[in-house]
C-alpha cells in the first residue's frame, strides 16, 4: 500500500508514490487480481480486436470528464499521450504553433521535448513550432497571484510571435516535475478564452494532477473551471501499470482518420484491466475523499513546519500533492539546493522517501499513494522535522 521494503525488510513511508504514479497502493490485491485474471484470459491483442478489458475502461474513463470528452485513445505512457495531443491539435487547426509554460515538464520525446520548458530536460536536438510563455508562479512570479496578468503574455506571444492562429496550448494544472506549482488563479479561464480566439485547442496535462490526486477534484483542471478540448493522462491510471491516454471529443478525434493512427500496446487488455481496477478501487475506497482530507491535514502539519524551520520558503499544492520550497533566505528566496539533500537522506535513514523537485531541485514533492493516513502525516512531518532540525 503506502509502503515499501528494502532487500534487508526494512518498511519504508513512501511519500513520493513513484513520482505520483501509485494512486491506490503499491501491490493493491484488487488491482493484481484483476491484472492476472486478465492475463490468464488474453494478454495482447491489439485494438485490431475489439475487446471488453478495453472498452469497459474507456467508457468507465470517459464517464469521470466533462463535456463531450467521449472518444479515448490508450498510450504506454504521458510522453506518448502529449505526442498524440500536440499532433491532434496541429492536424485538427492546421496550424502548427503550440504555447506551453515556462518550467512545464511534458516529456521527453520529440514533440513533448519542445513543449517541457526547463534546460535540465531538454537535449540539444531539433524542437521546433513551440513558444513558452511567462509562468504563473504565485510564489515566484513577478504578479504574484493575479492570474490575468501573467495571461496577458499568451495573447501577445499570439500577436506577436505568431501568424495569429495557433494549435494550441498546453499545461498542467500543477506543475509536477517544475515543483508543485499551481497555475494562479484565473490563468487558465483568461488563456483558453485567448487560444480560442486564435482558433487553437487547450490541452490539459493531467498526468500528475489528475485522477483523484488533488483531493477537492479528480481533474486537476476542474479547480480552475474550465473544460479543455483534449485531456492527457497516465501515472495514476495504472497505479504503476505502463498505459496513458488521451480523451476529447468525437470532432476532434476525427483527424486521426485520415491517415492509419496506431499503437501496438495501447489499449493493451492487461493494462486496461488494470487500470479499470483502479478506478473502481479508487471509488470503492472513497480516495479522492482521502486525498482531501488526509492532504489538507498533512498541508496543515506543514504549515507549522514553516513556522518553525526559516529555511522553508513556501508550501503549497492541495490533496497529496504537495511542495515544500528550502530557501536560504526568505526575501531573496535562495534556493537551497545543498540543504535539501541532505536532509532528503536523513529522512531516508529515518524511514520516510519523499521526491524533489523544480528548476532548482529544491522543492521537495510530496505525492504519496492516496491510501495515506492521518498517522502517516504525523510520522512524515515528524520525520522532516528532525531532519530540518539537523542541518
Amino acid at each position: 500500500m503506502q509502503y515499501l521494503f528494502d532487500e534487508d525488510g526494512r518498511r519504508y513511508l513512501d511519500a513520493f508514490g513513484g513520482i505520483a504514479t501509485i494512486c491506490c497502493g503499491h501491490c493493491h490485491p484488487e488491482v493484481i487480481e484483476a491484472i492476472i485474471n486478465q492475463m490468464k484470459r488474453l494478454q495482447h491483442s491489439t485494438v485490431l480486436y475489439l475487446n471488453h478489458a478495453i472498452a469497459d475502461f474507456a467508457e468507465a474513463l470517459a464517464s469521470k470528464l466533462p463535456g463531450d470528452l467521449k472518444v479515448v485513445f490508450f498510450t504506454n505512457s504521458g510522453t506518448e499521450a502529449n505526442e498524440l495531443a500536440l499532433m491532434i491539435a496541429r492536424l485538427y487547426t492546421g496550424c502548427h504553433d503550440i504555447i506551453s509554460l515556462r518550467n512545464a515538464y511534458h516529456g521527453n520525446a520529440a514533440g513533448t521535448m519542445g513543449a517541457t520548458a526547463q534546460c535540465n530536460w531538454k537535449f540539444n536536438v531539433i524542437q521546433s513550432g513551440v513558444h513558452h510563455a511567462l509562468n504563473p508562479d504565485q510564489y515566484r512570479g513577478i504578479f504574484g497571484s493575479d492570474g490575468e496578468k501573467y495571461a496577458k503574455d499568451v495573447q501577445e506571444i499570439i500577436d506577436f510571435g505568431t501568424s495569429g492562429r495557433v494549435a494550441g496550448f498546453i499545461s498542467e494544472a500543477i506543475q509536477g516535475v517544475g515543483g508543485i506549482l499551481e497555475l494562479a488563479p484565473g490563468y487558465l479561464p483568461s488563456v483558453y478564452n485567448s487560444i480560442k480566439k486564435a482558433g487553437g485547442l487547450c490541452i490539459a496535462d493531467e498526468v500528475q494532477a489528475g485522477f483523484a490526486r488533488t483531493g477537492s477534484h479528480f481533474w486537476g483542471f476542474e479547480a480552475h473551471g474550465v473544460v479543455p478540448d483534449i485531456v492527457t493522462m497516465a501515472k495514476g491510471i495504472g497505479n504503476g501499470i505502463p498505459i496513458g491516454a488521451v480523451v476529447t471529443t468525437p470532432e476532434i478525434a476525427q483527424v486521426l482518420t485520415r491517415r492509419s493512427y496506431f499503437n501496438t500496446f495501447g489499449g493493451n487488455p492487461v493494462c486496461t484491466a488494470g487500470g479499470h481496477a483502479v478506478l473502481k478501487v479508487l471509488e470503492k475506497e472513497k480516495l479522492q475523499e482521502n486525498a482531501l482530507v488526509v492532504g489538507s491535514y498533512l498541508k496543515d502539519g506543514l504549515m507549522a513546519l514553516k513556522e518553525k524551520h526559516e529555511i522553508i520558503g513556501d508550501v503549497r499544492g492541495r490533496g497529496l500533492m504537495l511542495g515544500v520550497e528550502l530557501v536560504t533566505d526568505r526575501q531573496q528566496k535562495t534556493p537551497a539546493k545543498t540543504e535539501i539533500l541532505h536532509v532528503m537522506e536523513t529522512m531516508k535513514d529515518m524511514g520516510v522517501l519523499v521526491g524533489k523537485g523544480g528548476f532548482y531541485g529544491n522543492v521537495f514533492r510530496i505525492t504519496p499513494p492516496l491510501c495515506f493516513s492521518k498517522e502517516d502525516s504525523d510520522f512524515f512531518v515528524d520525520a522532516m522535522d528532525i531532519a530540518l532540525s539537523k542541518l
